[in-house]
């Protein structure tokens, strides 16, 4: 199907920081089309309690539907699918849309004159048993950033990760006193250096590499590694890496750094004209709070940047005032 008409702005996911934009965008009235195809990992969070404003916590999908309502009251609509190809024709970006269970010959063209990509992260594997459910628990968490205070003095697992192998159990020493790392290569990613600073800390360290984790009766993690042993904790971060949803831009040509992340300027901006990206696709902090504010921006400046959307005057007939 084609379809000649041109939206002002194509958004591409629809977690908190694409539904922001397309929010913002919709108050500046302009033309937006959404496509979302339901991976946020805002879906996966069972409560947040540090977006600002929720001093109880927000579910996340409670925080997707509110944002969600808020687009629709402005005349915004979410098209359930899957961007499949992104290209430029005739100074127009042009997208292949495969909407929701649709058949792959029912692919759509939409078209835009500029388009912010909100796509996220994919998470690396590792074999965790029950995975939607250990999170749901909270007996497995993904950030330590966003919920480090809500597992205060708890014993904490953290396994290695290839780009910063001790850091973030480093990091976890600020909430409590009983952190264990986990060497996750074979052989050891870690440097004496490492070695150095986790004993300085206080972090146990378990060198023989993390195979699996299992949850006991409790939902409480159990972690298996390849000398045969099992060890318990109460909540285990399994820092699994990621790679971000940044095919699309890579395609046109737009810069990406460390873990495939699409590099942009203050506004959001990549270095292909009319193509925007905010969010965790973006190289920096994963936040809703940085993804959210990132949109605002972005959104702003996209408006700043296309033709001005001139308000048409009143059809109301004029006033005569009152006369003496």
């Amino acid at each position: 199907m084609h379809d000649s008409h041109v939206h002002d702005v194509l958004v591409v996911g629809g977690g908190p920081g694409g539904l922001t934009a397309a929010i913002y965008l919709r108050r500046f009235t302009r033309d937006v089309a959404l496509v979302d195809k339901g991976n946020s990992r805002l879906r996966l969070i069972p409560v947040s309690h540090n977006y600002p404003g929720f001093p109880d916590g927000v579910p996340g999908t409670t925080l997707l539907g509110n944002l969600t309502a808020q687009l629709e009251r402005y005349g915004g609509t979410i098209t359930h699918g899957e961007i499949l190809d992104l290209r430029i024709e005739n100074g127009v970006f042009v997208a292949d849309c495969l909407p929701e269970g649709a058949p792959d010959d029912a692919r759509c063209e939409i078209r835009a004159h500029t388009v912010l990509l909100a796509t996220g992260v994919a998470d690396a594997g590792l074999p965790i048993e029950m995975w939607r459910e250990a999170i749901a628990f909270g007996s497995v968490r993904l950030c330590p950033v966003c919920d480090g205070f809500d597992v205060m003095d708890k014993h904490i697992a953290v396994a290695t990760s290839e780009v910063n192998p001790v850091g973030h159990a480093l990091f976890m020493r600020t909430f409590s006193a009983e952190v264990t790392l986990f060497e996750r290569m074979s052989p050891t990613s870690l440097t004496d250096d490492d070695r150095r600073r986790l004993a300085a800390a206080g972090v146990r360290l378990v060198d023989s590499p993390l195979l699996s984790v299992t949850l006991d009766a409790s939902m409480k993690p159990v972690l298996h590694t390849e000398d045969g042993q099992e060890h318990g904790a109460d909540v285990f971060y399994p820092m699994l890496g990621e790679n971000a949803r940044s095919g699309l831009a890579a395609k046109l040509g737009a810069e990406t750094a460390q873990c495939e992340e699409i590099v942009v300027d203050v506004h959001g901006a990549t270095s292909v004209p009319g193509l925007y990206a905010i969010g965790d696709v973006t190289v920096g902090l994963n936040q809703i709070a940085v993804a959210t504010g990132q949109a605002a921006r972005a959104a702003t400046h996209i408006h700043n940047r296309l033709p001005p959307a001139l308000r048409m005057g009143s059809t109301r007939p004029p006033s005569l005032g009152t006369t003496m």
